[in-house]
């Protein structure tokens, strides 16, 4: 990415030279703005367009990516999720290619690869509670049925 274009990307002040016989003026160009989700697209708004719902909304949204925690369970979901995907689009082979390519034990990763069996309101509950362990939710022996893991399921 050139220097021209590197505060349309971050929001950082450009600073151009512009050329005079007198040597030159450092010209720096710097807009405040906020970039707010509104469904699928994104909008970014200025100080000078911008009425203050749209503030507030945005101070809200910031609110909410910061409060968000990335836990070990989280990780873990993510982790086994992404390997399933590989097994189902064939990239891997095996557990045991995912487990030499991660240079970890194939027993951690089949460990893992067990959450992706979850029942989706299952995994929704146990990313919503703030005091579950991973270990808890890996030692702990799940039904097969989706049906019977949300009635075995006491948080």
């Amino acid at each position: 990415m050139s220097k021209k274009h590197r505060g349309r990307y971050q929001g950082d002040p450009v600073t151009y030279q512009l050329p005079s016989p007198a040597g030159g003026v450092q010209l720096e160009t710097f807009v405040p703005w906020t970039l707010v989700k509104r469904g699928l697209k994104k909008q970014i708004i200025t100080p000078l367009d911008a009425p203050q719902e749209f503030m507030e909304e945005a101070r809200l949204e910031r609110q909410a990516r910061e409060s968000v925690q990335d836990t070990a369970l989280l990780r873990a979901l993510g982790l086994a999720y992404h390997w399933q995907r590989l097994l189902d689009e064939q990239r891997v082979g095996s557990v045991a290619e995912i487990a030499d390519a991660e240079e970890i034990n194939v027993t951690q990763v089949r460990r893992l690869m067990r959450l992706t069996l979850l029942a989706p309101e299952v995994v929704e509950r146990l990313v919503g509670a703030t005091d579950i362990v991973l270990e808890q939710v890996m030692r702990r022996p799940w039904p097969n049925g989706w049906v019977t893991q949300m009635r075995g399921l006491q948080l």
